[in-house]
């Protein structure tokens, strides 16, 4: 293709993917098939060597999840990345590949509740320390480093607090310390919030959420710059799953043969390989089809939600309102430098109570709702509501919820891209409802 750089839009629909050489297919062909022929022992021994490039099994490869992966990175502006078959997979795939027993991790207090969870209960099992802090003085995160920090970790808008990281702010630190920075990027999308060009080394994405947009399927990709100094000396030493050799892979040095997408190639024969959270080929092509639309999904989103947050924001019936986009909220000035497209589609805010408890309105509102859906997931191409504290939030204690951002009359808009009245409509006559 000619020597250009293409734009996002282009990228959205292109990137990764050629008509089928075989067929003259314009689609993404889905290759529904668990392994793939080799043309000789010596050809099967050089794949399974790393010796030469290829496709052994579904759980390490695929070509319909390769076309995902290489637009994924593409569209975040990375060198490589990797597909998981959920959000969830994809930060534990991004982690271990460069955490063992002994180390220890800094990251944002202001998590979705499976992360916190991940990071405090089932890491800590494996003998890995999380230190969370309050991300909104990036200073904290200096703080809490240790001799054994081996990663930064944050959400680019944290879900469900809807608070902006200073994302280059938290890079500089984690470039300084000598580790990486890995930032989920999910609530954003690379549509908004591109976070590799402003001080991240990893992106990770939950593609269940705006990627696919549509609430069909699940998936996850894990997405690496090709910039971390894994050879610097210092930071070698650090890292010696990255520099000696695999004894779980044929004794291969993974950076010194894949150099700046060693990251990526470790993670897939180490960590994909062994733990087996693959994505299918099916909900590849899935996702495949909501990249296509991605961006001028995400116009709509930012549209709606802010409308959405005008309208609550000047409604007697609410108590306050979480929306970055808006000019009194106090991340107002991080979104306009790191997100100048718009704030997203995520929202939360409090209904006063009256004679009962806003917890009591919160729920009165929600089981009014005509068609704004009530479930656990967000970046529906359809409008969804939560109330993040006794579901997604539920596990951790009321002290950690509030850490995490997520006070007790918490409801958290998820604004989809039904007509913009339909939507105000709704969210009136239920306000109308809860009192």
């Amino acid at each position: 293709m000619a020597d250009r750089q293409f734009g996002f839009e282009t990228l959205a629909l292109h990137a990764g993917q050629i008509p089928d050489a075989a067929t003259g297919s314009r689609a993404l062909p889905i290759y529904q098939t668990t392994s793939y022929v080799f043309d000789s022992a010596e050809h099967a021994a050089s794949l399974f060597n790393l010796q030469t490039f290829g496709n052994v099994y579904t759980r390490l490869s695929n070509p319909t999840t390769a076309a995902f992966e290489e637009r994924c990175a593409a569209l975040e502006g990375g060198r490589a990345a990797v597909a998981t078959a959920s959000g969830q997979a994809a930060e534990m795939v991004a982690l271990l590949n460069i955490l063992e027993t002994g180390d220890h991790i800094v990251s944002s207090s202001k998590l979705y509740g499976g992360t916190h969870t991940m990071f405090s209960v089932n890491f800590k099992k494996l003998g890995i320390e999380a230190t969370l802090v309050d991300p909104d003085e990036p200073e904290n995160f200096r703080r809490a480093l240790k001799p054994n920090t081996k990663a930064l970790f944050s959400e680019t808008l944290g879900n469900p607090a809807i608070n902006m990281i200073d994302l280059e702010a938290v890079g500089k630190i984690a470039r300084e310390a000598g580790v990486p920075f890995i930032v989920d990027n999910t609530a954003a999308s690379p549509y908004l919030c591109q976070p590799l060009q402003h001080g991240a080394d990893i992106v990770i994405h939950s593609a269940t959420k705006f990627m696919g947009g549509h609430g069909t399927s699940m998936g996850g990709v894990v997405i690496e710059s090709g910039k971390f100094p894994w050879g610097d000396a210092g930071i070698a030493a650090k890292f010696p799953g990255m520099h000696e050799p695999s004894a779980g892979y044929h004794g291969v040095r993974f950076f010194e043969t894949f150099g700046d997408f060693a990251y990526t190639m470790k993670a897939r024969m180490e960590v994909m390989r062994v733990y087996g959270p693959t994505i299918s080929p099916f909900n590849a092509w899935q996702l495949m089809q909501g990249l296509e639309t991605l961006p001028v999904r995400m116009e709509r989103h930012c549209a709606n939600a802010m409308r959405v947050a005008h309208f609550l924001e000047s409604h007697p019936l609410v108590a306050w309102v979480n929306y970055p986009g808006l000019k009194s909220n106090r991340y107002h000035q991080l979104v306009q430098r790191y997100m100048p497209k718009g704030a997203g589609a995520l929202l939360s805010f409090g209904i006063k109570g009256g004679a009962i408890s806003s917890f009591d309105a919160g729920v009165k509102f929600i089981e009014a709702l005509q068609f704004i859906s009530h479930l656990a997931n967000i970046g529906d191409a359809k409008s969804l509501v939560i109330h993040p504290a006794s579901t997604t939030h539920r596990q951790l204690s009321e002290e950690d919820q509030i850490k995490a951002g997520v006070p007790p009359d918490m409801i958290r808009l998820s604004v989809g891209l039904e007509t913009i009245e339909d939507i105000l409509w709704d969210i009136e006559q239920a306000l109308e409802k809860s009192r």
